[in-house]
Order: structure tokens, then C-alpha cells, then sequence
């Protein structure tokens, strides 16, 4: 709020009513300077008279600013999901950006989902194509290895999360929705020890080259007469 101060106009009209009364009604002289002076001196006491019977008046105003509807503020846009950084090689590089949009995908399908079995079967998923897809990216030989798991076994996963999501989100219950959704419950258990098994057979061949060096270590050491013993003690 601002306190305004409202100037009364009246004392200008009794500056004019000076002027009118002292030239038409009592005719008095206006052809001399002395005339004008004397003229003015009477306006200038009917001007402070009227200040004195109408005198300025003050009151508080609302602010012009605050009667002004500010604008709503926009809705930011969600900051956009940085890019990987380039491996050089554009196959990874696609690998990574659609473990991106799986893992995503999991993510927001979790959310939606409220039951905690599910939930949890959608955390391991989600855990294990990250960790599936890192290892390949780690080491791109294995590539060819995913190729089913990427192409078919991962995206009919998450199609068959998102027809669990439309139908547990109508709340309604019949043979057929009741019946898709259990199928998928069931299927769900299964679906997570095939990603199991499958990070597991990326380590396939280092298991197997641990194996040979530490049959041929255990060889070595039989020789020197440390057989019967094991690395970590007697």
C-alpha cells in the first residue's frame, strides 16, 4: 500500500472566480500594471482561502505493480538425459543408448507398478541389463553374445511389463485381464533367472581360463612338493 496525496482543485476555481468577479461584476480597472498586481494579490487570497476551507486530502492506494496479475510461471521442461560419451564404436554406442532407454523404461514402469513382489522382480531386470550390457561394453568381443538377449528376450520383457501396466492401472477385474496378468506374474520369475543366466555365460570363457591357470598353477606347485595344498593355506 502507498499513501497518495489527492491536491484539492477548488482553490483554482476561487482564483477564477476572483478574476470574474473583480473584471464583469464589480467592473473594476485592468488597464494598468498596478490593476493586474492588485488583482493577483486578491486571487492569491482567495486561492490560500480555498486551501484552507477544501485542503488537500491523502489516502492509501494499492500499489499499480500488485494490481497487475503476474504471469504464471512456466513449467520447466524435464532436464534432457545426458548422452554417453562415444566408446568409437558406433555399436556400443547404440548398446548404450538402448540400455539407457530399457533401464528408463523399467524405472517408470516400477513406479506405476504398486505391487512389491513385481517391484522387486522389475529391480533385478533392471539391475541385471545394466550390469549385461556394461560387460559387453567392456569387452565388445562379446557383443555377438547378447545379440538374442537385445534383439528379443529384452524387449518382449519389457512388452509384456507394459501390458501388465495398462491392465492393472484400468482396477478392474475379469477373466481376461485377471488372466494376462497372472500369466505375466508367473512368466516374471523366470524372465529374471534367464537375465541371471545370462550375465552369468558372459563370464563363460574367463571362467574357464581361471580353471586351465589354476589346474596348470596346481601342477607347478605339485612339482616344487607343495601338493595337497591350497592358495589360501595348508
Amino acid at each position: 500500500m502507498a499513501y497518495v496525496k489527492k491536491r484539492s482543485v477548488l482553490p483554482v476555481y476561487f482564483v477564477g472566480l476572483t478574476w470574474l468577479v473583480w473584471a464583469w461584476i464589480l467592473c473594476l480597472p485592468l488597464y494598468r500594471p498596478a490593476h493586474y498586481v492588485m488583482a493577483a494579490l486578491a486571487s492569491l487570497i482567495a486561492y490560500y482561502a480555498g486551501k484552507m476551507i477544501f485542503p488537500d486530502r491523502g489516502y492509501e492506494a494499492q500499489d499499480a505493480a500488485q494490481d497487475v496479475p503476474r504471469p504464471e510461471p512456466r513449467p520447466q521442461a524435464p532436464p534432457k538425459a545426458e548422452k554417453p560419451k562415444s566408446t568409437g564404436d558406433p555399436e556400443i554406442d547404440a548398446l548404450l543408448v538402448e540400455r539407457d532407454r530399457a533401464v528408463g523404461e523399467m524405472r517408470r514402469l516400477n513406479d506405476s507398478i504398486l505391487d512389491p513382489k513385481i517391484s522387486a522382480q522389475i529391480d533385478r531386470l533392471e539391475d541385471t541389463t545394466g550390469k549385461i550390457i556394461d560387460t559387453v561394453a567392456a569387452s565388445p568381443s562379446k557383443l555377438p553374445q547378447i545379440r538374442k538377449f537385445m534383439n528379443y528376450y529384452l524387449p518382449t520383457t519389457l512388452k509384456l511389463l507394459n501390458a501388465y501396466d495398462r491392465m492393472d492401472s484400468t482396477g478392474a477385474s475379469g477373466a481376461n485381464i485377471d488372466g494376462t496378468k497372472g500369466k505375466i506374474e508367473d512368466m516374471l520369475e523366470t524372465i529374471c533367472a534367464a537375465f541371471t543366466r545370462q550375465l552369468d555365460d558372459l563370464y563363460g570363457q574367463e571362467a574357464m581360463d581361471v580353471s586351465a591357470e589354476i589346474r596348470v598353477m596346481e601342477q607347478m606347485l605339485a612339482q616344487e612338493g607343495f601338493g595337497g595344498m591350497t592358495l589360501g593355506g595348508s
